[in-house]
């Protein structure tokens, strides 16, 4: 039973990131497609997936299309109950499933003001106060979800998790742009973008360039360590 899974950018794309994660973090097969997100075949390449509109979206085994990061998310937890994509214990599950909400509703100043990126690590740059209060909030809640899971350190839930899917991008960018956050913020960050997955996304982001490039601010920058 293998699902068609497609995506629009390694290099730009968070949601496509969180999509792919759900499938190779968690072990279920994907045949994966690529659309035109910056090359402007972007609605004719989800065509076959109509009404869908966005990416990532879903071709299940037996036809179901899916789209939106939370539904997908919570079919193929139902559909693979053994592969821990949620944690088992009923308060850290709940917890996290509210963070991944929090997550898809919020932050619009950090998504807004910092595009995920992976060509460079800028220098200089100024968060706005809502982009601060934004990273504040989200200290508060993976704080809030060690509190719940007991992990001192390490995947938020202990196990990685959706969780730690969803939050996965929110770390690009936050080391993307080297913002202001604890020293256990950047460590858990560091742990999610130097995870081999990602990293191996990471590498391969920079298969295919732009010109011009998407979302560049004019700001000098350091190379993604590897």
């Amino acid at each position: 039973m293998t699902y068609d899974l497609y995506l629009g950018d390694r290099m730009y794309s968070s949601w496509s990131l969180r999509g792919w994660l759900m499938f190779e973090k968690f072990g279920i097969p994907c045949n994966t497609h690529f659309v035109g997100l910056y090359t402007g075949t972007m609605a004719q390449d989800l065509a076959p997936l109509a009404p869908a509109r966005l990416v990532p979206s879903v071709r299940t085994p037996d036809g179901t299309v899916i789209g939106e990061s939370l539904a997908i998310a919570e079919t193929l937890a139902e559909r693979h109950p053994d592969a821990g994509l949620w944690p088992a214990d009923p308060a850290a599950r709940a917890t996290a499933r509210w963070l991944c909400a929090e997550m898809t509703a919020g932050f619009s100043a950090l998504r807004g003001d910092c595009p995920m990126q992976f060509q460079r690590v800028y220098t200089g740059f100024v968060p706005s106060e809502a982009v601060r209060a934004d990273l504040a909030r989200i200290e508060t809640l993976w704080s809030h979800a060690r509190t719940v899971s007991g992990a001192s350190s390490g995947w938020l839930f202990g196990a990685y998790s959706l969780a730690d899917v969803f939050y996965t991008p929110v770390a690009a960018r936050i080391l993307g742009y080297d913002l202001p956050v604890s020293p256990e913020t950047r460590n858990y960050c560091e742990a999610l973008l130097t995870e081999p997955a990602t990293l191996d996304w990471r590498h391969k982001a920079h298969d295919i360039h732009y010109d011009p490039e998407p979302y560049a601010i004019g700001l000098a920058g350091q190379p993604w360590p590897i």
